[in-house]
C-alpha cells in the first residue's frame, strides 16, 4: 500500500488563519495545510498545529456570542464571520441544582448543546468543516453520518448555497432522517451500520474530485469545532476549568478536543492550571472503549452496534485509543450503560432540570449516575456533564415510557377519582 500524496494546495494568505500545518498525531511529521486526513509516512490521523498569537479574555468576550468568538484558535480566516454559516456556538451551561440533589453531587452543570440551529452540538464542528471546504474550493459538501451530523451539513450547506450530500444508516431514526432531507434533496440511505456507510464515503471521497467529506478529507478541520465546547464552558464558569467533565463517546473525537481546548487554555494563560478528571460515556450496545478501558488494554477491538443511542453507534472509533489516553492520564474513567439506563437517564434529566435530550444525552446522564454509584466520579467536586443533541430527534426512545397518567371524562367528579386530587 502507497502513502497517500500530499499534492500543496493553492490557499489565500490567512485561510486558516493561526494555523501552520498538519502534524501526525502518532510520528509528528508535519504537511502542509491541505485536503488531507493521513499522514504520508506513518497513515497516522492529522490534527491542526498553530502559532497561536497572545489572545486575552478581554478579546474573546468582545467577540460575536457564536463560535467565532473564538476563531483565533480555530483554523477559519479573519473575515469568517462574513461568509454565510449557521452561527452556532454559545449555548447554555445551566446550573443543574435538581439533578445534582436527585444523584448526590454537589456542583453539576449541564452544558446543554441542543439549543444550537440544527439542535446539536454538530453544527459546532461543521462550521469549521465548511470555512474548509470554502478555502479548498470544493463543490460539493457531504458526510457519513448517523444522523446529527447530516441535519448540520445539510442545513450548513442550504445556508452557504453548497450542494451537499449526505449518508445515512438506513435503519436511522425518522426524526433525523427528516430533520436532513428538508435541507437537502441528495439524502442517501444505506444499508448498513455508520462503520459500512464511512468506508462508502471514504471510497467515494478518494474517486470523486471536489468532494468536501466533513469527517473523512477535511476532518482535521472539522474537528476542531468541538474545541468550542470546551472554551464555552471555561468562559462560561468565569474562565476557570471544571473539576470533573462526562462526555460521550462515539468516534472519541469531541471528548479529545474538549481536552485539547482546555489544555490550550492553559498554555495561553486564560485559566489557571489545574488537575481534572475526564470521563467518557458510551452504550453498552456500542461500548468498544469502555471494553477496552476496563480490561486495561489499549487496543480498541472493532464490534458491531446494537444500541438505541444510533448517534454513538460507532463501532470502530477513529479516537478511541486517545480517549483511552486522555481518560486514565487525567484519573478518569470509560463507561458504559444498558438502553434501559439510557431510557431512563433521558427521562432523568427532563423531569430534575427541563432538558429534553435524545439518546446520547440519556446515555451521558446514565453514565454519570453510575459512575456516583460506583465511587468512581467524586460527587464533591465541580461536574460538567455534556448534552450533545435535542430529544425531539429520537422520539421513539422514550414513547413507551411515557405518556397520560390517566384518561377521563371532563368533569371533576372524573378527576377527583384519579390519584392526582
Amino acid at each position: 500500500m502507497s502513502a497517500p500524496v500530499i499534492e500543496k494546495p493553492s490557499l489565500r494568505a490567512g485561510a486558516f488563519g493561526n494555523a501552520t500545518g498538519l502534524s501526525c498525531r502518532e510520528c509528528g511529521h508535519q504537511v502542509e495545510l491541505g485536503p488531507h486526513y493521513a499522514c504520508p509516512e506513518c497513515f497516522g490521523p492529522l490534527e491542526i498545529a498553530y502559532d497561536f498569537p497572545a489572545v486575552t479574555r478581554e478579546e474573546i468576550e468582545s467577540g460575536p456570542r457564536n463560535i467565532w468568538r473564538y476563531k483565533a484558535l480555530l483554523p477559519v480566516p479573519a473575515d469568517i464571520e462574513t461568509s454565510p454559516n449557521t452561527e452556532p456556538g454559545f449555548t447554555r451551561l445551566l446550573k443543574a441544582h435538581n439533578l445534582g440533589a436527585e444523584l448526590g453531587i454537589d456542583n453539576l452543570w449541564v452544558k446543554d448543546d441542543s439549543t444550537n440551529p440544527t439542535n446539536s452540538f454538530k453544527d459546532r464542528v461543521v462550521a469549521c468543516a465548511l470555512s474548509a471546504a470554502r478555502e479548498f474550493g470544493s463543490k460539493v459538501f457531504a458526510c457519513p453520518s448517523t444522523g446529527n451530523l447530516a441535519n448540520a451539513v445539510a442545513a450548513a450547506g442550504a445556508r452557504a448555497g453548497i450542494k451537499t450530500v449526505v449518508f445515512i444508516p438506513s435503519n436511522l431514526e425518522q426524526p433525523k432522517q427528516v430533520n436532513s432531507a428538508i435541507f437537502t434533496e441528495s439524502l442517501v440511505a444505506v444499508d448498513g451500520n455508520y462503520d459500512d456507510v464511512n468506508k462508502l464515503a471514504s471510497e467515494i471521497a478518494g474517486e470523486e474530485d471536489g468532494w468536501a467529506f466533513v469527517n473523512v478529507n477535511v476532518r482535521p478541520y472539522y474537528a476542531e469545532g468541538s474545541k468550542t465546547l470546551g472554551y464555552e464552558i471555561a468562559e462560561q464558569l468565569g474562565w476557570r476549568l471544571p473539576d470533573q467533565i462526562v462526555i460521550p463517546v462515539a468516534s472519541g473525537s469531541q471528548l479529545t478536543k474538549v481536552h485539547k481546548a482546555f489544555q490550550e487554555l492553559i498554555k495561553l494563560g486564560l485559566v489557571e492550571d489545574k488537575p481534572y478528571r475526564v470521563f467518557g460515556a458510551q452504550a453498552e450496545g456500542c461500548s468498544p472503549v469502555s471494553v477496552a478501558y476496563k480490561a486495561g488494554v489499549d487496543a480498541i477491538r472493532p464490534v458491531k452496534p446494537d444500541t438505541i443511542a444510533k448517534s454513538l453507534a460507532i463501532g470502530n472509533p477513529a479516537d478511541g485509543i486517545y480517549v483511552l489516553d486522555i481518560c486514565r492520564e487525567t484519573g478518569g474513567a470509560v463507561e458504559d450503560v444498558t438502553d434501559d439506563e439510557v431510557r431512563d437517564g433521558i427521562v432523568l434529566l427532563a423531569r430534575t432540570e427541563g432538558i429534553f435530550t435524545e439518546t446520547a444525552g440519556g446515555t451521558t446522564v446514565a453514565v454519570l449516575k453510575k459512575l456516583v454509584k460506583t465511587g468512581q466520579l467524586d460527587t464533591s467536586l465541580e461536574t460538567v456533564v455534556i448534552n450533545t443533541g435535542h430529544g425531539l430527534k429520537t422520539l421513539d426512545a422514550v414513547s413507551g415510557r411515557v405518556g397520560p397518567v390517566a384518561t377521563i371524562a371532563p368533569t371533576y367528579a372524573a378527576f377527583a377519582a384519579t390519584s392526582l386530587a
